[in-house]
């Protein structure tokens, strides 16, 4: 849903879609905006339509087209026996900033159906993935984000990495990396705002970060060829847009080292790590797909 401020009877409900294709360098991209009056968004069971298409507990399906290519699904998905991960702090949820809110809901479920991207069908068989929810009243104003769902050395393990600032009126706070790594069924909530500065740098289109705690240090790098990615304009509910580059086949592999004295371990997760950049500067050379 995209409400812009002051103006709610404006406001839409958008339907995306996104196909990557490493290997025949193809990625496909679409949105569809319907008026708010064709769309609905339960408030108290998780049940979404927007025009026509469906989001509900353990199901998704529907179509989006634009700029002459359509995007179908038919996707069932399972999972939910983990607890939800909180990028923030819990009471940062209550509080005013950061204006934007994300959270994982199902973190490594399991999805299966058909994607169809112009026509062409793809059988999805068990592929590892996770259901999320960001909402807000503003786009953070710049920040790359990442998330890993199963590592080769670790398929039952997760990643949710950001590096984030925020901008008052001409003045920047520093670059600030929340980090939550669930691992061996343990989750290191490394989120603690006072320690997650100067803590991770991007540029296009790489990425290296760290995450300390009194137990846990991790430390990663998350990157991707210019071609991993697709452009995509964000509405932003104070006004303008964004550019958010996104791609869901990157690299990553991170480092663990335990204050205990336990055997340091590597982790990695080659071309299926998401990498997002969102940003108001336009020298990235990434196509806008939509």
């Amino acid at each position: 849903i995209f409400s812009p401020a002051g103006r709610p009877g404006d406001a839409l409900g958008e339907l995306w879609a996104i196909w990557f294709d490493g290997e025949k360098r193809q990625h496909t991209a679409v949105k569809q905006e319907f008026p708010i009056s064709e769309a609905s968004f339960s408030p108290d069971v998780f049940d979404v339509n927007i025009g026509g298409s469906t989001l509900t507990h353990g199901k998704m399906a529907g179509t989006a087209t634009s700029n002459s290519q359509t995007v179908s699904w038919d996707l069932g998905f399972s999972g939910g026996h983990e607890a939800p991960i909180f990028d923030l702090p819990l009471s940062f949820y209550d509080r005013k900033l950061p204006k934007a809110k994300a959270l994982v809901g199902i973190p490594l479920c399991t999805w299966s159906g058909t994607f169809t991207v112009d026509g062409e069908s793809h059988q999805i068989d068990n592929w590892a993935g996770s259901q999320n929810h960001n909402w807000g009243t503003k786009h953070t104003d710049n920040y790359a984000w990442g998330q890993v769902a199963g590592f080769d050395e670790s398929p039952d393990s997760f990643l949710e990495v950001a590096t984030a600032r925020l901008k008052f009126g001409p003045v920047w706070t520093p670059f600030m990396t929340p980090l939550v790594l669930r691992h061996r069924g343990e989750t290191y909530e490394l989120n603690v705002l006072q320690r997650t500065f100067g803590k991770g740098s991007f540029r296009y289109f790489d990425w290296s970060f760290r995450g300390v705690s009194p137990v846990i240090e991790v430390s990663g790098r998350i990157h991707a060829n210019p071609d991993d990615f697709v452009g995509l304009t964000y509405y932003n509910p104070p006004g303008g847009n964004k550019t958010c580059l996104n791609s869901k086949i990157a690299d990553c592999t991170i480092d663990i080292t335990y204050k205990d004295g336990r055997t340091p371990e590597t982790l990695s997760a080659p071309h299926r790590a998401a990498f997002e950049i969102l940003t108001d500067d336009d020298s990235h050379g990434v196509e806008l797909k939509v």
